[in-house]
């Protein structure tokens, strides 16, 4: 599939681009991700990976766009995992693993 990454064409295949991420490790995701294999992967690193190039030089929108066009699974952190109003029992019983009630 020809895209379009930071004002280059680039030609992506769906294994292409697992093989290119093959033995890569992800790293920390604190923003949009992309399920490759079995892994989670921060977008831009993947954008990164595949163009060679900084990852200044393109949006995460564009890589999303790529990569979900190819089949595979993008995320976007939710507004559900956004932190609630809780009481300060609720955030100590969450930083301890336990659940707490709605």
């Amino acid at each position: 599939m020809r895209c379009v990454i930071a004002r280059f064409p680039f030609d992506l295949t769906k294994s292409g681009v697992l093989e290119t991420m093959k033995g890569i490790k992800p790293e920390p995701i604190t923003g949009d991700s992309v399920i490759i294999g079995r892994r989670h992967y921060p977008i831009k690193q993947v954008g990164a990976v595949i163009t060679r190039q900084d990852r200044r030089d393109f949006s995460a929108g564009e890589v999303t766009r790529a990569m979900a066009l190819l089949g595979f699974t993008c995320r976007t952190p939710s507004e559900d995992a956004a932190p609630r109003d809780l009481t300060p029992l609720q955030t100590a019983s969450a930083l301890l693993g336990a659940s707490t009630p709605a």
